[in-house]
């Protein structure tokens, strides 16, 4: 089975910070978990779908404490089971082979995790959910609306799946979508963009829609962007900003 990974999806910088979460079992699944400091509602959670250097990467971890920090419960979810591709292969002149990890990790055998962390979390009176999806997250966020099992959802440089799941999305999600594009990016091109406005903007779904546009960044850019860089800094800050207003807006 060849990776749908593009070569975007391996690079990045990784951020300083230090980690305000704690690492708990939910359903049997290990996840990183914010939760606010003060009040917040208890029946709302953020399903926190990563990219594929998963909630170990401190990057990832930084932002979940950001939604937490933000008023929202937020669950990291390591459906890759301790397996992600690991951080070091972030660093130049590394060399990983995609096809051989994502044979252990596709979509089949990593979304029981999600269920069950969601079956849990259920159980817990948790009711409602948002759902983000970085990069290779996309691919269970989308699938998680079009079952209407989230109230919201973002993704931001989605997976190369994403685009031959637009119209899916429009016929049978309830759930408000916010995509978080950018300039370059293979996996979410610029036809992928024109196609997901054609099918959704204007009113066109009921729910509600918005695509952002990060002009200078590049898929990864809202995980793994170089924040040294003005305009991924902006793009970066920028994308989670608007995904943070469009929960407070839609969950």
């Amino acid at each position: 089975m060849s990776s749908p990974l593009c070569d975007d999806c391996v690079k990045g910088v990784i951020h300083e910070g230090t980690a305000k979460g704690k690492w708990e079992t939910i359903g049997g699944v290990n996840c990183y978990v914010g939760t606010p400091s003060g009040d917040y509602s208890k029946d709302k959670a953020i399903l926190y779908l990563s990219d594929v250097f998963g909630m170990q990467l401190i990057n990832n971890q930084l932002i979940v404490d950001s939604f937490a920090d933000n008023g929202f419960l937020t669950i990291g979810v390591d459906y890759f089971d301790g397996d992600a591709i690991p951080e070091d292969a972030l660093e130049p002149g590394k060399t990983f082979d995609r096809d051989t990890w994502f044979a252990k990790h596709d979509y089949d055998q990593t979304r029981p995790y999600v269920n069950k962390v969601y079956e849990a979390l259920k159980e817990k009176d948790v009711m409602n959910f948002a759902s983000t999806g970085y990069c290779f997250g996309a691919s269970y966020t989308f699938p998680l609306a079009i079952e209407n099992k989230v109230k919201v959802a973002m993704i931001a440089h989605p997976s190369r799946a994403i685009p031959d799941s637009l119209q899916d999305y429009f016929n049978s999600s309830q759930a408000p979508l916010l995509i978080n594009s950018c300039e370059f990016d293979p996996a979410f091109p610029p036809e992928a963009c024109t196609k997901a406005d054609e099918i959704f903007a204007d009113g066109k779904f009921a729910p509600g829609y918005k695509r952002t546009h990060w002009e200078g960044c590049k898929h990864g850019f809202a995980v793994r962007g170089d924040m040294s860089d003005p305009k991924v800094k902006a793009g970066k800050e920028g994308a989670f900003k608007e995904t943070v207003e469009w929960f407070v807006k839609y969950l």
